[in-house]
């Protein structure tokens, strides 16, 4: 968990509800069927911010299960608080580093899908290699994501969205959900967060990829 400013209502969030939502890490793999109380799909948010759009997915997708990742105790503590006031059940929270989640805590084929939404895009070029979207993660996602599913990326940023999209294409257990490849338009299924509204005034540009699981 990083630390950082975190309001009273996040503080809340931490204390009193966060045990209501929270998935440990504990070496051994979810039983996903038993976290959740019940049999669905389940899908994965790598880096859900505050998460506005996980806990709008949630609502607008009760037949879904989600699973957020995040490390930053603001935005644990900011959604534990509205998964609280809104009484949504179907999500829960891994406070912990996405890689090792997926590497010890998840099983092959389990997931019917992942969504890394608008990721640091460590855009200076020294900086590259910190980026989360790299030839071994999308080996790994691939890996848990049973046949079928999916890997739902976005950014404002063009030149991250072209080292996606490389990356993702380079993956043989993945192809484009885009007949001719390149890009997919915004689907109706992710949220419009206030950061992206915020980049749409200043005139910044947005890219979605979507591959699938062959």
């Amino acid at each position: 968990m990083r630390a950082g400013r975190v309001s009273n209502r996040q503080q809340q969030g931490l204390d009193l509800w966060i045990k209501d939502y929270e998935l440990a890490m504990t070496g051994s793999q979810w039983n996903l069927a038993k976290e959740f109380g019940r049999n669905a799909d389940t899908v994965v948010e790598i880096g859900f911010g505050m998460g506005t759009s996980l806990l709008a997915m949630a609502q607008n997708n009760p037949q879904l299960n989600y699973l957020g990742m995040e490390v930053h105790q603001a935005g644990v503590g900011s959604l534990a608080a509205d998964l609280h006031d809104h009484q949504v059940t179907n999500v829960r929270i891994v406070a912990h580093d996405a890689v090792e989640a997926f590497r010890m805590q998840l099983a092959d084929n389990s997931l019917a899908g992942v969504q890394i939404f608008f990721p640091d895009p460590w855009h200076k070029k020294r900086h590259h290699k910190r980026r989360l979207i790299q030839t071994e993660f999308i080996y790994l996602l691939t890996q848990k994501i049973k046949p079928g599913g999916f890997i739902h990326c976005a950014t404002d940023w063009q030149e991250y969205a072209e080292h996606m999209l490389t990356v993702l294409t380079a993956e043989p257990a993945l192809h484009n959900s885009q007949i001719n490849g390149g890009y997919s338009p915004k689907p109706e299924s992710r949220p419009l967060t206030k950061f992206e509204q915020r980049g749409e005034r200043l005139g910044h540009g947005v890219w979605d990829l979507i591959f699938i699981k062959s």
